[in-house]
């Protein structure tokens, strides 16, 4: 670790400490602690230099009101969830990675128009406290995403043609997931139409805390098709807007798509999904989940994703 830096206001350089201490608010004595989810700031030193050399300026730590100024880490590869250990005491959860300057902005955005934090910058909330100081090691843990694509289809079950729908899925939530530094593990499987075997599958899911899980399949208005009335009853709260926003876009087009029966939800810390079974409805029902997935995955662990 390369400095650690408080501020006792904000839209200023934070100093250069000998030590902070970091209870659960954040550092002691600095402006942006508080009960949000951005009580720490971290920047790696070399982003700080590279982007202060292309713009002609000397830096120095704390320059751009980071609280922590990592070294030799690369801060690209940390993800949202993913916990730091800085020292043998604090651990830090990380809620989001960069965030617009403050109105008035900094002073560096003021001589230059540009900032570093928004891009490359850390925020995370405290899990461990205790003091931190230069020359600290740092540990990055990784969070284990769990997603699990749950194909029902009693023919593709039975081997009658393969799930090409569970496939894709799982292809654009990997892909999505590790384009942003995320740690996913998406495991697929194809079970039968029974609604018996879904419901001890998604109890299994909540009870080993599964971040997502989706169901695919199985949501029109046949009599075999029984995701919606399993996942609606397995789930604590529904999630109408989602599919709501999904039947209307597409509806206008393909009138049969309004009869869809598609859900989301929460179950416990879990976030569950019934879209439909065609590899075209999966993608065009991804492609809206995607827009809002990372925020709902923050929400149901208590991250205040506006605060700080």
């Amino acid at each position: 670790m390369h400095a650690v830096n408080v501020s006792a206001q904000r839209g200023v350089p934070k100093q250069p400490q000998p030590e902070l201490r970091v209870d659960r608010w954040g550092g002691v004595g600095d402006a942006h602690r508080g009960p949000h989810g951005r009580q720490v700031s971290l920047l790696a030193w070399e982003e700080a230099v590279r982007f202060t050399r292309g713009h002609g300026l000397e830096v120095s730590p704390g320059d751009f009101a980071e609280n922590v100024t990592l070294e030799g880490i690369d801060t690209r590869c940390i993800g949202l969830l993913d916990r730091l250990r800085l020292g043998p005491e604090v651990e830090l959860e990380i809620t989001a990675r960069g965030k617009e300057c403050h109105s008035n902005r900094c002073g560096i955005f003021r001589r230059t128009g540009a900032c570093v934090m928004p891009d490359r910058g850390l925020f995370a909330r405290v899990v461990g406290n205790g003091t931190v100081k230069p020359g600290d090691p740092v540990v990055h843990l990784r969070y284990p995403l769990t997603v699990l694509v749950l194909v029902l289809s009693t023919r593709a079950h039975r081997g009658d043609y393969p799930d090409r729908s569970g496939a894709e899925l799982s292809r654009l939530v990997e892909q999505f997931f590790r384009g942003r530094a995320w740690n996913p593990r998406v495991v697929r499987t194809v079970l039968p139409d029974d609604a018996h075997l879904l419901k001890r599958r998604l109890g299994q899911a909540r009870r080993r805390r599964a971040d997502i899980v989706f169901t695919c399949g199985s949501t029109g208005l046949g009599p075999y098709d029984i995701a919606p009335a399993v996942v609606s009853r397995a789930v604590d709260r529904l999630i109408p807007g989602v599919m709501e926003a999904i039947r209307l876009k597409y509806g206008t087009q393909r009138p049969a798509a309004l009869l869809s029966c598609s859900i989301a939800g929460v179950m416990g810390r879990t976030l569950v999904y019934a879209v439909p079974g065609s590899p075209g409805a999966v993608r065009e029902y991804w492609e809206e989940i995607a827009k809002t997935v990372e925020h709902a995955i923050l929400m149901v662990h208590g991250v205040d994703v506006h605060g700080g």
